[in-house]
């Protein structure tokens, strides 16, 4: 029996987990920091980092407890240090290197990105609904691993758990970033995710939107024009007056069903861009099946295209259950207990760096 700490904060969730032989999930503890950011719109990284240090100490002691698992019982200390904010990522490292040298125990750095591609593995992540029945309970390698998240958008070829090339990332803005976005100019509220996925199921997506494509035989992906022409559908074309950038109407002119129906049209063109990549890397690459992971996946069009496209092709797919789709630590402490099986060690100079696998 192997017991791993993960503790995540690369962006705005401080979590901590402690996670048995890589998938039985003790405890999860997620301190959300909504309510500190939703009067901007977004993440505000100072006030991030700031959080993460008033609240890592309570939420470690929070999973130690629910676990009902003494200190000295660990095996390891795993902890996100890249990709992400790095003010956030430094209050995780720094907490983790600090319990490693105190209980004189292993220290896991982990890649956040390859991390949500471990999540499907948790214990919950095959039986909360209907999509995941489809699940082989073992994944196999090589496979194409989608991560799509408010931070990332990328495609990634995997040798193993630990071990992936690029295939295609975003060359602007993530998936999640413009789903946020739609949200705000909708009118809508933030995070935008679940908002614009509740508005387009009562939608229909009769506008006209861009699939953008990028240059090149890479299956990149981009959506700053995606956003740009649903500002431009419902507020129409901007004019500088004295200065500024003037719209001639803006979202509180729609109708209820308006609304619906921009956020179904929207919906239905960020996950076509999306799914066009994955087809895209299907056709150039052979995998034993596709993983997918991040916030994103907690649509219900994406997950349903998903399926789909893994069943076209006769492979099989592996997503998270809902709890896992966001940042977690219990995805840290799974793929860290693959690292460490595997052998792998860090010093305590390990640093937190913006930068990771998809980067």
């Amino acid at each position: 029996m192997t017991l791993i700490l993960g503790i995540e904060s690369s962006c705005d969730e401080t979590a901590a987990s402690i996670v048995r032989n890589g998938n039985e999930v003790l405890s999860n503890i997620v301190a959300s920091q909504d309510d500190l950011h939703v009067a901007f719109g977004g993440v505000v990284p100072e006030i991030a980092s700031r959080a993460h240090l008033e609240r890592i100490l309570p939420v470690i002691t929070q999973t130690l407890e629910k676990a009902d698992v003494p200190l000295d019982a660990l095996d390891a200390i795993a902890v996100g240090n890249r990709p992400g904010l790095i003010g956030s990522l430094l209050v995780g490292v720094a907490s983790a290197k600090t319990l490693a040298w105190m209980l004189d125990k292993p220290l896991i750095s982990v890649d956040h990105v390859l991390a949500h591609l471990w999540a499907p593995n948790l214990n919950d992540a095959h039986d909360v609904n209907d999509l995941n029945d489809v699940h082989d309970a073992t994944i196999s390698y090589p496979a194409l691993g989608l991560v799509v998240s408010g931070g990332h958008t990328s495609l990634l070829l995997l040798q193993d758990a630990n071990t992936a090339i690029c295939l295609g990332k975003t060359i602007d803005d993530a998936a999640g970033e413009a789903f946020d976005k739609a949200s705000s100019i909708l009118g809508l509220g933030w995070p935008g995710g679940a908002r614009i996925d509740t508005a387009a199921s009562k939608g229909n997506p009769i506008h006209q939107l861009p699939r953008p494509k990028t240059k090149g035989t890479r299956p990149d992906f981009s959506f700053s024009g995606l956003k740009t022409a649903l500002l431009y559908g419902v507020r129409g074309n901007p004019t500088r007056k004295d200065g500024q950038t003037v719209f001639p109407r803006d979202a509180s002119s729609l109708s209820e069903q308006d609304v619906f129906d921009w956020a179904s049209s929207f919906q239905e063109a960020a996950v076509d861009s999306i799914m066009n990549g994955v087809r895209h890397a299907l056709g150039d690459n052979q995998v034993r099946c596709i993983i997918a992971g991040g916030g994103v996946l907690a649509n219900t069009l994406l997950r349903k295209q998903l399926v789909a496209t893994a069943e076209g092709c006769n492979i099989p797919i592996h997503l998270p259950d809902f709890n896992y789709c966001v940042d977690n630590a219990a995805m840290i402490a799974g793929l860290g207990y693959h690292l460490y099986e595997s052998g792998h060690r860090d010093q305590l100079d390990i640093t937190a760096s913006p930068k990771g696998i998809a980067s």
